[in-house]
């Protein structure tokens, strides 16, 4: 039986049981495991990690665990850049852009209102969410672990709350999007933008009291739905300033 000593940082200890958040702890094991494969035995997935240092030196996923090596675990760096240190994965992304699992439709709605890329459908399969992950270079938001375990996974995040109004303050602290937000720019059906319309185009469409007491319409530009502020828009506002509004409590 061999041993080596590890340490993980940051948000990768939500993963760990609490004998081992925040200390360097010893791992007994046999063979000559990848470095990957003994992050991922004590649960942590691939994919939230970013910077691996053996004995000081920064390594790749496929490095060979070594007895009594010490080995200590960052995570995934989205808003500072480590270029001059090894990365374990693609660069981060200036622009990100999302794809989620099944589980979190209301949180999809909740990035699109903030005018934030989230590609959702309620039957993605697995196979799906990488594929489209990997052509789009989109990160995937899932609530499953062994997904973001899969080897094929480049960018994937595990969305730690449970209520759709903090998972979104999560995602947008975590991703550090508080700059990006443009609400209300995006369609909350399908994703695609919105832009504005001439009222006098769309006219014949719009119901009778829509048509006496609004102006200023906007359509998106992939499956025509229409979009005004009526009370609808006012209420999902106050939802999105209350969001906005805790964010600043969060990182005061």
């Amino acid at each position: 039986m061999k041993t080596a000593f590890v340490r993980f940082y940051e948000e990768l200890n939500y993963f760990l049981p609490k004998e081992k958040k925040k200390v360097r702890f010893e791992h007994n094991f046999k063979g000559s495991p990848s470095v990957k494969d003994m992050i991922e035995s004590l649960g942590v997935p691939h994919c939230e990690v970013d910077l691996i240092l053996v004995n000081g030196t920064s390594v790749d996923f496929k490095y060979l665990v070594k007895d009594k090596d010490n080995i200590s675990v960052y995570p995934v760096f989205e808003s500072l850049d480590i270029k001059k240190v090894q990365h374990l994965r693609a660069e981060p992304l200036r622009l990100p852009k999302f794809i989620l699992d099944v589980h979190l439709g209301a949180l999809a709605k909740y990035l699109r209102m903030f005018g934030i890329d989230s590609l959702y459908r309620n039957n993605f399969s697995d196979k799906e969410l990488i594929k489209i992950s990997l052509e789009e270079r989109r990160t995937i938001l899932t609530r499953d672990i062994s997904l973001l375990k899969n080897g094929n996974v480049m960018r994937g995040y595990f969305v730690r709350n449970i209520i759709p109004e903090e998972q979104a303050k999560e995602i947008i602290i975590r991703f550090d999007l508080r700059r990006k937000i443009k609400k209300f720019s995006r369609c909350l059906e399908c994703n695609s933008n919105l832009i504005e319309i001439e009222k006098e185009k769309i006219i014949n469409q719009l119901p009778p009291k829509v048509r006496a007491v609004q102006n200023k319409f906007y359509i998106c530009e992939k499956c025509n739905k229409l979009f005004w502020q009526g009370s609808h828009f006012n209420n999902m506002n106050v939802m999105a300033d209350k969001i906005l509004s805790g964010l600043k409590i969060i990182c005061s």
